[in-house]
């Protein structure tokens, strides 16, 4: 019994520190309507710069101040980031908000690494509470009822703020409708300056008070970004109560789960989140968001290519096809990598653009096909074609079962969904050893001989990822691609006059499943080896920045941002340890000064022939 006590304390202990980090993230998201993925971010800062302080001072004030000098330090830098940049990015989508965050992402880790260094740094213990108490014979952390007592006094003083204040009448306003907000007069940008303060103050609290208990290192951020967004998905967006009782569940859920689901484990939160949202697509304690009032502008229709846009192409594939007779092998490679990732960026955005389906977790697709052909490869001893054609086949298989159940959520809980289904196929390609090799991998899944050179297996890259990029286009073009534009841009008028809305985006998620899993199978075979961190969620986020750094609003986009993406990366790597610095800062210029993508940007700045401004504004 005592040990089944001290197992619910501690749950209940590690809901009070994620609950403080996700109380932050969804007032955050309530008010200002960002998805702000570097959240982890200050969560990460908080936890050094507390161990820093804590190292410099010395005694019980030292350390508690230690503590509150982290808190504040983590709020003004949310100030910061919020005035230099988010402020730029209002009303910008919600997907350059997420681009954005990410490049702050990486920068703030190359700074860490720089003046903390890469090793972990383990901080002192809490003067006072050292020590551990016994409940029911069973020892217990006295640090870890401090905790405990904590969740709920910072939700207390929370509910003060937000119902007994008139600052907190007014953000709860804009969490209700912050159109209307700023039309009685409330001073916007004062309101989501002040909500940054709160939200990173709570997360660099939250990670200043981890010292005690974990070792500050360069993983924090994206360790806990991840189950904060599960949290907050769970709990319903922007209710810092529900935040609270999904704080409360995957606590418990994570305490007792090793017990009785030792082999689930990793994944068990993902699965909550799933059938919370298939249930109550909104969340515990969740409510449909406001239909903004001033909305974006209009999405400009995309257009067939034109007839100079042909010859260029014409004239691209020319060059490609020459190349190998000029360039050495390694070109090779980085452009067969290129055509690999151009192919995958190119099949999330069919499922994002036409589709209007946000996915974090198209990685599933992706892995699924590496694997796919890497374990037909490994079981039945099959070659590289039966390989490359199981490899869409199994993940249209998976996109076509896990998307039945997204293509009734949209938007963030959309996204989130296809996430807990990107972690449970990771989890069973990580933990399903006899089957997968675990973490050790599949080796050996090399091409045939008659591929083997790089220049043969560069032209089988540049063709099937060429078809699989040209068949997209041809879908999209199609009476299919059109009728499924029409129910991203008005739904309720598709179905009106009979158009299957779900129905098609069922199946533009299943192709586009397919197409990711036809780069993973190519991907596997230019690497010789498959493991589960293709199914990673940077692996996911890496797509989301190539899609969204070409222009999602362009079929062109994902080609070029692939490029300019897998371009930046490898030529930083090779020249510099801070490289995460480097891609970071080009990210965040590239949305300042490309707002709509490198292809969007080049598309504004070519003159319009005449009549097509009139032809475009009849077509919205």
């Amino acid at each position: 019994m005592g040990f089944l006590v001290a197992q619910f304390l501690s749950g209940l202990a590690h809901a009070s520190s994620l609950f403080l980090v996700a109380a932050g993230l969804s007032i955050i998201f309530g008010v200002t309507r960002i998805v702000n993925f570097a959240h982890g971010s200050f969560y990460m800062l908080g936890a050094f710069v507390a161990y820093s302080l804590a190292d410099r001072l010395s005694g019980a004030l030292g350390f508690w101040g230690a503590v509150a000098g982290a808190a504040v330090f983590a709020g003004l830098l949310g100030v910061a980031v919020e005035v230099l940049l988010l402020r730029r990015l209002y009303r910008s989508p919600e997907l350059f908000q997420l681009l954005a965050t990410f490049g702050l992402v990486l920068v703030v880790q190359d700074l860490a690494l720089a003046i903390w260094g890469p090793e972990d740094l383990l901080g002192p213990r809490a003067p006072g509470l050292e020590g551990i108490v016994r409940i029911l014979g069973r020892p217990f952390p006295q640090y870890d009822l401090l905790l405990i007592a904590l969740g709920p006094a910072v939700l207390g003083l929370l509910w003060l703020l937000f119902h007994r204040t008139r600052w907190g009448i007014l953000v709860r306003a804009a969490t209700e409708d912050r159109e209307m907000t700023g039309a009685l007069g409330v001073k916007q940008t004062r309101l989501f300056t002040s909500v940054l303060f709160l939200g990173t103050a709570l997360a660099g609290l939250a990670g200043a008070l981890q010292v005690p208990r974990e070792a500050a290192n360069l993983q924090m951020d994206i360790n806990i970004v991840v189950e904060a967004f599960v949290v907050v998905v769970i709990g319903g967006m922007g209710s810092v109560a529900g935040a609270f009782l999904a704080s409360l569940l995957i606590g418990q859920l994570q305490a007792f789960g090793i017990l009785i689901f030792p082999q689930v484990t990793l994944v068990l939160v993902f699965l909550v989140m799933a059938l919370v949202l298939v249930v109550r697509p909104y969340g515990l304690l969740g409510r449909p968001q406001a239909v903004p009032r001033a909305g974006h502008a209009p999405e400009t229709p995309i257009a067939p290519a034109s007839q100079g846009a042909r010859i260029a192409w014409a004239a691209a594939l020319a060059v490609l096809l020459a190349l190998p007779l000029a360039v050495g092998d390694y070109a090779l490679v980085v452009l067969t990598e290129v055509f690999v990732l151009a192919l995958f960026a190119s099949s999330l955005h069919f499922a994002m653009g036409p589709g209007g389906m946000v996915s974090f977790g198209h990685a599933a697709y992706f892995g699924l096909g590496a694997y796919g052909a890497g374990l037909l490869m490994k079981h039945l001893g099959a070659g590289m074609v039966p390989g490359l054609i199981a490899a869409p086949l199994a993940a249209g298989l998976g996109a076509l079962v896990f998307g039945w159940f997204c293509v009734r959520l949209s938007g963030v809980y959309l996204a989130m969904l296809t996430l807990a289904f990107a972690q449970i196929v990771w989890s069973v390609a990580f933990q399903w050893y006899s089957v997968t090799g675990g973490d050790n991998g599949i080796l050996g899944v090399w091409p045939a001989a008659w591929a083997a050179p790089k220049w043969a297996f560069y032209y089988l890259s540049l063709v099937l990822a060429g078809g699989g990029i040209y068949l997209l286009r041809r879908v999209i073009f199609s009476p299919f691609g059109y009728a499924l534009r029409a129910g991203r841009d008005s739904p309720l008028r598709s179905d009106a006059i009979g158009i299957p809305v779900k129905r098609h985006q069922w199946a533009a998620f299943t192709l586009s499943g397919a197409a990711a899993g036809l780069a993973g199978g190519l991907y596997a075979y230019s690497k010789g080896s498959v493991f589960p961190n293709l199914i990673s969620i940077s692996t996911s986020v890496d797509a989301l920045v190539m899609v969204l750094l070409g222009g999602v609003q362009t079929l062109t986009g994902p080609i070029v941002g692939a490029a300019v993406f897998h371009g930046l990366e490898t030529e930083m790597v090779r020249h510099t340890d801070y490289w995460r610095l480097l891609l970071g800062v080009a990210i965040i210029a590239m949305v300042l000064v490309f707002p709509q993508g490198v292809v969007g940007a080049l598309e504004r700045l070519r003159p319009r022939r005449p009549g097509q401004a009139r032809e475009e504004a009849v077509a919205r």
